[in-house]
């Protein structure tokens, strides 16, 4: 249906088609659309613009996009002019294994990952078979895919990992970005990759630093209503937004986790609201948030259930801190001058943390951008003490430096 809608309109038409791992539920993701689709702007009166990722998806009811898989855009869009924006994230490193099974749905990704796990050759062609394209790098625009491309626009990818990553796939990248019009990075770890691999990029924040100065007005009516709603007067001393991905469910690691957030919330007064990032595969597990909440005896803890983006974006606007693994839950804490806390996984070293990576890059006011879960406490009473002020401007630094970013590639 939506795919012979497009193609009706395609005539002469220039496409705009944002590029993303918005085709599954993860926070940052579906957040970055929204924040590129309105630096975008306006398009001329013959411009169609739409969602493009690996997967045919209509993810509106959470707050995100109806997206098309972008293998069969091709016939769709035909011989119209194309522009690719790639909306950013951590596109540069996710392997088509990776992509394949965070699509599923989660009730079949355990039996699928149980199968091909420890057969890679197997695993990639079934990767290649469920995404119908052959790259390495699935969520980089295949080349040649469209016969009249006019620009592709690469937004703040992440890759901290693409040092280490099996050498094809690393020049697949490389090669890739060397055709694109524009590539910006969000981080010099990334940047200094490339660089050794002859491709020459800017850096530039994350599009979700703009989330409060963009959104902030409709974050804030949203908290008025439904389950963010009920979260204020459950907590009238104020909460602490807090995530953690799948990595952290270890009883061991569960029981130490609980043990540092008491600790934060009692001496404050706070509640802890527990929070999904990401409900794909290999994301955060609601088992797991039920776990740590039961261990949660010294401080007043709910479960947040809701998945919809601007519901997650108000209740981290309305907390007293952010706490988690979640890039993108601490970007959407900054950005509203909020004290914030990566957390690392266990036995993650700082050098693989992307919050750490962002942090190096673009500044944590003076606090500790991730820590090990045994050192939360401690890194929590580090990040409260920085003035409220600090924080501000640190959130003005990220919009200012964001903004003039999207003005360079306007330009190209």
């Amino acid at each position: 249906m939506q795919t012979s809608r497009l193609r009706e309109q395609a005539g002469a038409a220039t496409f705009t088609i944002l590029l993303g791992a918005f085709d599954r539920h993860n926070f940052g993701d579906l957040l970055l659309a929204h924040v590129v689709r309105r630096m975008v702007g306006q398009r001329g009166p013959g411009d169609r613009l739409c969602y493009a990722g690996l997967a045919e998806r209509d993810l509106r009811r959470l707050g995100g996009h109806r997206v098309h898989a972008l293998a069969r855009l091709t016939a769709t869009v035909g011989d119209a002019a194309v522009d690719v924006i790639h909306v950013g994230g951590e596109i540069l490193t996710c392997s088509p294994w990776e992509a394949a099974v965070m699509l599923l749905p989660p009730a079949q990704a355990g039996a699928v990952v149980a199968r091909l796990d420890s057969r890679p050759r197997e695993r990639t062609a079934w990767a290649r078979q469920q995404l119908g394209v052959p790259d390495l790098v699935p969520y980089l625009l295949p080349a040649s895919l469209f016969a009249n491309l006019r620009r592709v626009i690469v937004h703040a990818a992440g890759g901290i990992d693409l040092g280490s990553v099996e050498p094809g796939m690393r020049a697949e990248v490389v090669a890739k970005l060397g055709a694109a019009t524009s590539v910006g990075v969000r981080d010099r770890q990334t940047r200094s990759v490339l660089a050794a691999n002859g491709i020459d990029c800017r850096l530039e924040p994350d599009p979700a630093v703009l989330v409060a100065e963009l959104f902030g007005d409709r974050i804030r009516r949203r908290a008025g209503h439904g389950e963010c709603a009920r979260i204020g007067p459950a907590f009238p001393g104020g909460y602490l937004a807090v995530q953690c991905s799948a990595d952290f469910g270890d009883d061991a690691t569960l029981s130490q986790l609980a043990s540092q957030l008491e600790c934060v919330a009692r001496d404050r007064h706070l509640g802890v609201v527990l929070f999904r990032a990401g409900a794909a595969p290999w994301h955060d597990d609601l088992a797991c948030y039920q776990r740590l909440a039961a261990r949660l005896r010294g401080a007043p803890v709910a479960i947040f259930g809701s998945l919809d983006l601007w519901d997650i974006c108000a209740l981290i606007a309305h907390s007293q801190g952010f706490i988690g693994s979640s890039l993108h839950g601490a970007i959407v804490a900054g950005a509203f001058a909020l004290p914030r806390l990566g957390l690392l996984r266990p036995a993650q070293l700082p050098g693989a943390s992307k919050q750490v990576a962002f942090a190096a890059a673009w500044g944590a006011a003076g606090a500790p951008a991730a820590v090990p879960v045994e050192t939360l406490a401690a890194g929590m009473d580090t990040v409260l003490a920085i003035p409220s002020a600090q924080r501000r401007d640190l959130a003005r630094e990220w919009a200012a430096a964001c903004r003039a970013a999207f003005r360079l590639v306007q330009g190209c």
